[in-house]
C-alpha cells in the first residue's frame, strides 16, 4: 500500500485505508484555531476528529473544544461513566493514530506521574469506590426534603412575625443548598450506577426543587472541571475582569493594559458584599435568557414550575409583598453561603490561562481541601474534599475521605503540594489573594 500524505504534508505510513499515522506536532495544529479551524484530539493514542461532533456534544460544544491539539485520555475517562455508551460516538470519528515512535502524552508532561495516576485510578474502581451507596443518598433527600417542609410549617403555624420568619426563610435557604450540592451529585452521574437515571432526577431536582435550567448547569460546570482555573475555557472565571482580577498572570496583563474596569485594589473588601449581589441576577437572569438562546423550551418550561410551585406554597400564607421579600433574601443568603463554598477552594490557588499540564496535576494546581468533619462535609455537600471530587469527578461523594489518602500519596511521590486548610482559613485565603491580585494588577497599572 502506498505511503500517505498527513494534513502537514509529512508522508505517513497508513494504519488501514482510512487511518493514518499521525505526530504530536499535527495534531497541535488542529487545535481549532489555525486554517480550517479543525479540532482533533488523542484519546488512548487514536486520534479523533471531533470539529463536527463538538456541536452536538451532549456535554456541551466547549468542553470538547477545550482539549482540540491535546491529550484527553485522562479527561474523558474522569468524566464518562458509561464507557460503552461513548464508543458507539468514537467510532466515526477516529481518524487515525500516533506514529509507533510518538510517545503517549506531549513531551511537557511526566510519563511516570501519568502512569501511576492512572494505576491508581484501576484501583479505584477495583476498590469499588465510584459505586454509590443508595442509602447515603436516600438520607440526603430525605433530609432537604425535610427542611423545605419545616420551612413551610413554620410560616404556617407561627405566622409572618419576625422570628418566624427569619427561622423559615433560613430554613429553606438552607434546604435550597442541600437541593443544589444533591443536584451536583446528580449532574456527575454519581448517585446512580445508569447514566440515565441521574440525568432524569436532575432535571426534576434541579427544575423542580431548584429553579434552573439542566442544560444551563451542565454545559458550564462540565467546561470547569475539564479546565479548572484555566482563563477562558473555566467559565467560572467569566467574571474576570468584571467586577474581579483573578490570579498574578491575568492582573498583571490587566494592569500593563491600563484597564481599570474597577478599582482592583479594593476587590478584597467589595467581594463581601459585591458577591451576592453578583451572583443573584447573574444566576437568575443568566439561567434563562442561556435556555431562550438554545431554544430548549421543556427545559425552560420545567424551571418555571418551581416558581409556581413555591408560590402557590407561600403567597396563601405571606401575601405577595412578603413572599418577594421572602423569596430573595433567602437566595441572598443561599448566594453568600454558595459563592464562598464555591470559591474557597479555587480563588486561592494558581489561575492562568491554560498550559495543558498532566490531570493531575491540573486538578491539584487549580483546587485545594477543607479539612474533614461531620459540619464541614454537610455544610459544602463535600466540596471540602475539592482535590479528590476534581480527580474522580464521577464518584460519589462519601467515598471521598477513603481515596484521599491514595492521593497524598501520589502527590507526595511526585511532590506535588496536597493543600488542605481550616474552614476559616479557606474563608480568609479568599480575601488575602484577591488582595494579592489587586496589588499586582496596581503596580503593573501604575508602573508597568
Amino acid at each position: 500500500m502506498a505511503p500517505q500524505t498527513g494534513s502537514t504534508g509529512r508522508e505517513t505510513r497508513p494504519v488501514s485505508a482510512f487511518q493514518q499515522l499521525f505526530t504530536w506536532e499535527e495534531i497541535k495544529m488542529h487545535n481549532g484555531r489555525g486554517q480550517g479551524q479543525e479540532q482533533w484530539l488523542v484519546i488512548d493514542r487514536k486520534v479523533y476528529d471531533v470539529s463536527e461532533f463538538s456541536k452536538r456534544h451532549p456535554g456541551g460544544r466547549r468542553v470538547i473544544s477545550h482539549y482540540a491539539g491535546q491529550d484527553a485520555t485522562d479527561v474523558f475517562i474522569a468524566l464518562h461513566n458509561d464507557k460503552s455508551l461513548v464508543q458507539r460516538y468514537l467510532k466515526s470519528l477516529l481518524i487515525g493514530e500516533l506514529a509507533p515512535d510518538e510517545p503517549s502524552c506531549e513531551s511537557n508532561k511526566d510519563k511516570a506521574l501519568l502512569e501511576d495516576f492512572r494505576e491508581l485510578r484501576c484501583s479505584v474502581e477495583k476498590m469499588g469506590l465510584l459505586r454509590p451507596n443508595y442509602t447515603f443518598f436516600f438520607l440526603i433527600l430525605l433530609h432537604f426534603l425535610i427542611l423545605e417542609v419545616a420551612s413551610w410549617l413554620v410560616v404556617w403555624h407561627f405566622g409572618i412575625s419576625f422570628v418566624p420568619f427569619v427561622v423559615g426563610m433560613v430554613l429553606f435557604a438552607t434546604a435550597q443548598i442541600q437541593i443544589g450540592w444533591f443536584q451536583h451529585d446528580l449532574g456527575h452521574r454519581s448517585v446512580f450506577r445508569k447514566t440515565k437515571w441521574n440525568q432524569l432526577l436532575q432535571i426534576v431536582v434541579i427544575n423542580f426543587l431548584k429553579g434552573f435550567p439542566t442544560i444551563w448547569w451542565n454545559h458550564l460546570h462540565n467546561q470547569h472541571h475539564a479546565k479548572p482555573n484555566c482563563y477562558r475555557k473555566d467559565p467560572d472565571l467569566n467574571i474576570h475582569p468584571l467586577p474581579f482580577s483573578f490570579g498574578k498572570t491575568l492582573s498583571v496583563e490587566l494592569g500593563k493594559k491600563k484597564k481599570k474596569l474597577m478599582p482592583y485594589n479594593y476587590q478584597h473588601m467589595y467581594f463581601i458584599l459585591l458577591t451576592p449581589l453578583t451572583y443573584i441576577p447573574f444566576l437568575q437572569l443568566s439561567v434563562f435568557s442561556f435556555a431562550i438562546k438554545k431554544k430548549n423550551w421543556l427545559d425552560l418550561l420545567l424551571t418555571v414550575t418551581f416558581y409556581i410551585r413555591i408560590s402557590l406554597m407561600y403567597i396563601p400564607l405571606m401575601g405577595f409583598k412578603t413572599f418577594v421579600m421572602f423569596f430573595w433574601l433567602s437566595r441572598c443568603l443561599e448566594s453568600v453561603w454558595f459563592s464562598w463554598v464555591t470559591q474557597m477552594n479555587h480563588i486561592p490557588m494558581h489561575i492562568d490561562y491554560d498550559k495543558n499540564e498532566d490531570w493531575l496535576s491540573t486538578q491539584l494546581h487549580a483546587t485545594c481541601n477543607v479539612n474533614q468533619s461531620l459540619f464541614n462535609d454537610w455544610f459544602t455537600g463535600h466540596l471540602n474534599f475539592q482535590i479528590e471530587h476534581h480527580l474522580f469527578p464521577t464518584m460519589p461523594r462519601h467515598n471521598y475521605c477513603k481515596v484521599a489518602p491514595l492521593v497524598k500519596a501520589i502527590c507526595d511521590k511526585h511532590g506535588i503540594e496536597y493543600k488542605s486548610k481550616t474552614l476559616l482559613t479557606a474563608f480568609s485565603d479568599i480575601l488575602h489573594t484577591l488582595k494579592d491580585s489587586g496589588e499586582h494588577w496596581l503596580e503593573a497599572y501604575l508602573h508597568g
